[in-house]
């Protein structure tokens, strides 16, 4: 997995969990060597030179930016002259924001063409400290609103038409007064934001760049190199003894930088916790979710909703093993295939036809801009040397949307594109829609897009099978989306708070700890049934979402949220259908939980979550019937 820190105003990068992070491009066969970018053919190449056509291009838009930052100080505490004055620097912050934005995108997504690249490395690292002067020279301005004081900034809003853009910034700004600082403590803060990124930084360089992960020997006696691609396509083969393997020598890769590791991701958590204590909240989850205004018992009720209902994944656990025919279920088993005689690849353009076929229901307008954006340079699609692993959508606000995949042709892969493109046109929507103030999305509401395209495709490949061994198949496949994108996800909330709280009790997170925690919360979500290997418990240390703090749980609202979304859609319901079109063309206009209001769920209630749980519940069910029937 991978996610990277981004500057204001740029949409984050949406990863999908590890279960998502495939191999090596079909085209070129099951071989050795990964194929270089320049073996790609350019339709399969995303066109980054549509934001700068080369890095000349790049530099002087970074000269603009850098020449341009002394032009903060003439607003140096004057914005309370006039609202005129207030408008003209909110707008001139906006103009350098957006050419940050698109500087930082280009930078990284030339870099994750191919890590090993110094130049793009360079980019990356003079972006960051670009935007770092810029959040220094800027830092001035959210503390000198409020001490005009929200009854003047009202009558600015009155008097000037053009403010009304920022009334929803506006408002929230005067909602969290109390966390920010003055104009000198979040200037400091604003120094250390470079700093601040170093553990990600780090992190990223060992797992994409320096990490050499060994080989194994394949089923035909050849050995083969592992990568992170490979990796997760032998966990789903049919070969036990490969996937034992692939298990034990990609995970002694991170054993022998378990001290390193540890170091890295308590420097992370330590550096939220000094964020925390410097603006003044209770605990870090409640400094992570403020900023959306989402209550913490949001996030505490999706978790204790789940270890309520441990018991359809413990027998699922059960029937796994049963279907495999094993004595014991180990970890490497937990993605082998149920059905392997209905395995096969899926060319990447079979791909595109099926996603386009199963997503009817969204409407013509959406399936015209989906078909545009596979034919417009949006997608980067194979694994190459040296490229960024796993899979995201990211854009700005002035470019299109660009997703980044790793396409190996398997049905993961089919629901990964689809899910990516979900993101790429919700963004797509939204900058359409709204203002660049408002263009981003939160965290909470970012992966509904994604998971609700690939829920409708789901059940249009149910729908449309006879087949009992496919339907079997499939059923597999949603049973473990579910496991990977709700349930894993609150398995790793709980991995999180606990590490948190470690660091707010004034403990520290050595590799043993880490790795002790890490085992207690995967033993109890799996069940007896499941087996962990001496070095399977180092899960904590090798998942970049931990770098975002309190990332990952909001895959499980969003999946929950998206469950019932499309189902209301499914079943023929025009409002649905119009109130979740309105929903992709939202930003940040509004609080998460009241936009998710508007599309029809209820986060604060347990509807979406328990439903969810049921249809899992459902899935096991329907899969044991049919094992029963065999």
């Amino acid at each position: 997995m991978k996610q990277k820190q981004n500057s204001s105003g740029i949409l984050l990068w949406l990863i999908l969990a590890s279960f998502c992070m495939m191999l090596a491009v079909p085209a070129f066969g099951e071989t050795d060597e990964i194929p270089q970018r320049s073996d790609i053919e350019e339709k399969y190449k995303w066109k980054v030179e549509d934001i700068y056509p080369d890095t000349d291009a790049w530099r002087a838009a970074y000269e603009t930016v850098d020449a341009n930052l002394p032009r903060y100080e003439v607003f140096v505490g004057h914005l309370g002259d006039s609202p005129q004055t207030l408008l003209e620097c909110l707008q001139f912050n906006d103009s350098l924001s957006l050419i940050v934005d698109n500087l930082w995108v280009y930078a990284y997504l030339k870099l994750d063409e191919d890590n090993r690249q110094s130049i793009y490395q360079e980019l990356a690292g003079e972006v960051s400290g670009l935007n770092s002067r810029r959040n220094q020279a800027v830092a001035f301005f959210e503390p000198e609103i409020l001490a005009l004081g929200k009854e003047k900034i009202d009558s600015f809003a009155k008097a000037e038409e053009g403010l009304g853009i920022y009334a929803f910034y506006i408002e929230n700004l005067f909602r969290t007064n109390e966390h920010v600082l003055s104009d000198k403590e979040e200037n400091i803060l604003a120094l250390a934001g470079s700093i601040s990124r170093s553990p990600n930084d780090i992190f990223n360089m060992l797992n994409d760049a320096d990490m050499t992960y060994g080989s194994i020997i394949d089923e035909d006696g050849n050995e083969v190199e592992l990568t992170k691609g490979r990796y997760y396509r032998i966990t789903e083969s049919t070969d036990r003894r490969m996937r034992r393997d692939a298990r034990l020598t990609y995970n002694s890769a991170y054993e022998k930088l378990q001290n390193t590791l540890a170091a890295c991701l308590g420097a992370s958590v330590k550096r939220d916790n000094f964020y925390k204590e410097a603006r003044g909240y209770n605990t870090c989850l409640e400094a992570s979710l403020d900023r959306y205004n989402i209550p913490t018992s949001v996030f505490h009720n999706v978790v204790d909703a789940v270890n309520a209902n441990l018991e359809p994944l413990h027998k699922w656990s059960g029937i796994r093993k049963r279907i495999l025919g094993y004595d014991t279920l180990h970890t490497w088993d937990l993605n082998a295939p149920l059905v392997p005689e209905m395995t096969r690849e899926y060319p990447y353009d079979e791909a595109i036809s099926m996603i386009l076929e199963g997503l009817k229901p969204l409407g013509d307008e959406y399936l015209a801009d989906l078909k545009m954006g596979f034919n417009s340079g949006w997608v980067d699609v194979y694994e190459t040397q040296g490229k960024g692993s796993g899979a995201y959508s990211w854009g700005t606000y002035s470019s299109h949307p660009y997703v980044l995949m790793n396409y190996s042709g398997m049905l993961d892969d089919v629901f990964t594109l689809a899910h990516e493109m979900g993101h790429a046109l919700h963004s797509h929507y939204t900058n359409q829609n709204e203002p660049y103030v408002s263009e981003n999305h939160s965290l909470f509401v970012a992966e509904v897009a994604s998971t609700c395209n690939e829920a409708i495709l789901m059940k249009y490949l149910l729908e449309r099978t006879e087949d009992k061994k496919e339907k079997m198949y499939l059923l597999n496949y949603y049973i473990n989306q579910i496991m990977g994108t709700f349930y894993s996800q609150i398995m790793f909330s709980e991995f999180e708070i606990a590490i948190h709280e470690r660091i707010e009790s004034g403990g520290a997170l050595s590799a043993e700890y880490l790795r002790q925690v890490y085992r207690d919360i995967y033993q109890k979500y799996w069940g007896p049934e499941l087996v962990i290997e001496e070095n399977g418990d180092l899960g904590g240390m090798r998942i970049s979402h931990f770098y975002s703090q309190y990332y990952v749980y909001q895959y499980a609202t969003s999946y929950a949220a998206a469950q019932l979304i499309s189902q209301k859609i499914l079943d023929g319901d025009k409002e649905a259908l119009d109130a979740y079109l309105n929903f992709l063309a939202t930003g940040n206009s509004d609080y998460p939980v009241e936009i998710l209001k508007k599309a029809g769920v209820d986060t604060t209630s347990p509807e979406s979550v328990e439903r969810t749980i049921r249809i899992f519940s459902d899935l096991v069910d329907q899969m044991e019937q049919l094992l029963n029937e065999s």
